[in-house]
């Protein structure tokens, strides 16, 4: 399976925005965009204004990068986004924050999509009762993701109980710390999403 094993902080960097790859390093004075907020390589420092088609490309790679999709699977997506009734870049972000990998982030049970990424391929979740180790398994309204039982017994599980707050997940997501879950109560919404993307760009650039 293709994946970007390049440095997180690199990326960020590319894209000018802190996109919190890092988990607790990004809270930290070792940010990247903190200590040097330039894009990567000999000329990074002199940014250059960018044409339609330039800011229309950096939107996108901003996502993908976000939420840790490469190209044909977020061009799957925009597919899938495109051919649902409503807007269809809203479509596409909240088809994306559906994610397994993305839902065990934002329940709380990690500190970046990465490390949950990693936790969902080593099968320390179920999806309904089912162990899934798929990052990119698109979650229904209703279904309940879990911590395997035999992983509750795990240090690192046991350490994430003791921290876990459900007011910091979404409003979409019922989280039982008791349990170590959590229910899809509702499907995302646009407002949902943080993160400071214009998705117009991106569909103006698949749709050339």
């Amino acid at each position: 399976m293709a994946k970007y094993t390049g440095p997180a902080c690199r990326q960020c960097r590319r894209e000018g925005t802190k996109m919190f790859l890092k988990g607790d390093r990004c809270f930290s004075d070792k940010c990247a965009i903190q200590r040097r907020n330039t894009v990567p390589g000999q000329h990074g420092a002199s940014r250059k204004m960018m044409k339609e088609y330039g800011l229309q490309l950096r939107e996108k790679q901003k996502a993908k990068r976000y939420y840790g999709v490469l190209e044909n699977q977020f061009r799957n997506y925009f597919k899938k986004a495109d051919a649902k009734e409503g807007m269809t870049g809203e479509n596409l972000l909240t088809l994306i924050e559906r994610r397994l990998d993305n839902v065990v982030y934002r329940i709380g049970f990690c500190d970046s999509r990465r490390d949950a990424r990693q936790l969902v391929r080593h099968g320390h979740f179920t999806v309904n009762g089912k162990k899934a180790n798929i990052p990119s398994i698109i979650l229904k309204q209703g279904d309940v993701v879990a911590v395997t039982e035999t992983s509750k017994s795990n240090a690192k599980f046991k350490a994430i109980a003791e921290t876990l707050d459900s007011k910091t997940a979404p409003k979409w997501l019922a989280v039982d710390k008791a349990k170590l879950c959590a229910t899809v109560a509702e499907l995302p919404e646009r407002d949902d999403i943080d993160f400071d993307i214009e998705e117009h760009l991106i569909v103006e650039l698949y749709s050339k």
